[in-house]
């Protein structure tokens, strides 16, 4: 569980009162990951390797009295240890790991895990088409609006970016149910300004999603 059942609760009680404040169904979601990025500790393998033989290399310099196998054994050492380390923390060190990850390609990888989301929760076959999904991804950090026809035909997608943009400072901070209050918040003042009227029937549940990801 990436929130505490305090945490859910608040954010569930606050997804309820946009709905009655607004006539749409929202389901928050927070994934710890929407991809395993496999190449990630390679990456950092790469990184390690190079930054060993940058050090054999220094070492030989400084050291110009050693010999060839002397240099031959430092250097294969510092290759496979700092490699090896270098590539495990990549793999289960995230703030590490981030170093190495390609921004747009995160992007894609969350937003295809939300239209995933959005189509298994059922989101796509309300009432009047007006299903919501706020998802927040912890690994890469981002954030995804998805909204059915309902909703994109009375807000444009370029209104959604100060919704993620309010989130987005509290996320970084790791302070996920604030990012996501904040975000639900943010949503209700949009739908409200665009003319929606008050919720009716509950089609949806409003418990919080929580799911480890890829």
């Amino acid at each position: 569980m990436h929130l505490t059942k305090d945490e859910a609760r608040l954010v569930e009680t606050r997804a309820a009162e946009l709905e009655r404040h607004a006539r749409v169904q929202v389901v928050a979601a927070v994934v710890g990951r929407a991809d395993s990025y496999p190449e990630l500790p390679w990456k950092a393998f790469a990184l390690g390797t190079a930054a060993a033989l940058l050090a054999a290399f220094v070492a030989a310099i400084l050291r110009p009295s050693w010999t060839g196998a002397e240099l031959s054994a430092l250097e294969a050492a510092l290759v496979l240890c700092v490699g090896a380390a270098a590539a495990l923390a990549a793999a289960y060190v995230p703030p590490f790991a981030r170093l190495f990850l390609d921004r747009d390609r995160a992007d894609a990888e969350v937003r295809q895990y939300a239209d995933a989301m959005f189509l298994a929760r059922g989101l796509h076959g309300t009432a009047g088409r007006v299903g919501i999904l706020l998802l927040v991804s912890l690994f890469e950090r981002e954030v995804a609006i998805r909204c059915d026809q309902g909703i994109t035909a009375r807000v444009p997608d370029a209104e959604l970016g100060p919704v993620i943009a309010a989130m987005a400072p509290l996320l970084k901070r790791g302070a996920v149910a604030a990012a996501l209050l904040e975000g639900l918040a943010a949503l209700e003042r949009l739908l409200r300004a665009r003319g929606f009227p008050k919720g009716g029937p509950d089609e949806i549940a409003d418990e919080l999603v929580q799911e480890k990801g890829r």
